[in-house]
């Protein structure tokens, strides 16, 4: 930042105007400090202090332009106005287009001074807007590595998170697991199996996050199938010998993805439970898109609507269902056309936005 006296180092051969422009400037708020050459205004420049340069072309040694090269190699010069008492254009542009901030013709007489006034303080000007902006850059370069290093350090803590909480999730369904085997009564064993499958299908998506590039989504081929590999191991895992997955890979938010997970899992308990009386059956559970919106089904051969209602079922199965699709926001259908049980739910790949306070309100 410039003082409030602002020092003016004149480089210039000519001594006698060098003490006119030192008279005139000093009048007009300055600190002038003159060279004689080229060298002399580059060693004085090393001493610090200075807050603009005003430089001649033609002196014996260094002429301006050579001059004005090894200045603007130092970081941080001072800006530099170009005086010359040569009408030469070529000079001009050729000084402007080495870096010089401003150009003006001198006379012997000292009549330009005040018109190297207005363009030393022109340059000062210009050269604080161009440290201003500098600095800016800078803050926002470091801001953007600061804001990279903490994305950094969160997607670090997320994954951890997950990577906790799905193990925690894990040790609770094979806890389950354990209990549903040791259990004596079908019922008590298939309430404990249930269980087990909404847990799992939880921790199947904790696991999914903390082994994925990316915390934001989930492929849901993936997962889904593991969800299907951790029935097939349940306790009810001999009567899902048959159960089968089609699904692209489409990727889904993870709150979407537990919804999901939890569907599948009751309606495939529900298919193990109700549709085969004597014994296992085909299950088969696809996904795929339509459009902007995604169909998922679950189907068995079973016996259908022809199924008795079974007086131990508490119907938590179809609640929970319910508000999952609810969350979903899908629209649930049974296929009315096929032969055993065909559950189709379709859904948008997104939830819908809410709607705007005033939108509701004219609703």
């Amino acid at each position: 930042m410039t003082t409030a006296t602002p020092t003016l180092l004149y480089i210039d051969d000519d001594a006698a105007l060098a003490r006119l422009v030192d008279r005139g400037l000093t009048r007009l708020g300055f600190k002038v400090v003159h060279a004689a050459d080229g060298q002399q205004g580059l060693d004085r420049l090393a001493q610090g202090g200075i807050d603009a340069i005003a430089l001649d072309q033609y002196m014996p040694g260094l002429d301006g332009l050579e001059t004005l090269e090894r200045i603007l190699a130092i970081p941080g010069a001072p800006p530099v106005v170009f005086v010359t008492a040569s009408q030469d254009s070529a000079i001009a542009v050729t000084a402007l287009k080495a870096g010089a901030a401003d150009y003006l013709v001198k006379d012997v007489h000292g009549e330009f001074i005040p018109l190297l006034q207005v363009a030393v303080n022109g340059a000062l000007r210009q050269a604080e807007i161009q440290r201003a902006r500098d600095e800016a850059e800078a803050e926002v370069h470091a801001s953007r590595d600061r804001y990279a290093a903490l994305a950094a350090e969160r997607e670090v803590l997320l994954r951890e998170v997950n990577h906790r909480v799905g193990n925690s999730l894990q040790i609770i369904a094979s806890l389950l697991h354990l209990q549903a085997n040791s259990a004596v009564q079908d019922d008590v064993k298939a309430a404990l199996t249930n269980a087990m499958g909404r847990v799992a299908a939880v921790a199947q998506v904790h696991r999914r996050l903390y082994t994925s590039h990316d915390l934001k989504s989930v492929l849901l081929n993936q997962y889904l199938e593991a969800l299907l590999e951790d029935l097939r191991r349940s306790a009810e895992g001999n009567r899902m010998s048959r159960l089968t997955l089609k699904a692209e890979p489409i990727e889904i938010d993870p709150d979407r993805a537990v919804a999901i997970g939890i569907i599948v899992n009751e309606l495939i308990m529900n298919a193990v439970k109700y549709a085969y009386p004597d014994g296992a059956g085909p299950i088969h559970v696809e996904l795929k898109p339509l459009g902007d919106e995604l169909l998922l089904s679950i189907t068995d051969d079973g016996v259908g609507l022809n199924v008795k209602a079974d007086p131990r079922s508490t119907g938590m199965g179809q609640r929970i269902v319910s508000a999952m699709a609810s969350k979903l926001e899908a629209d649930v259908a049974r296929d009315p056309d096929h032969a055993g049980t065909k559950i189709v739910l379709r859904f948008a790949r997104v939830n819908k936005p809410a709607p705007r306070p005033s939108e509701a309100a004219a609703g």
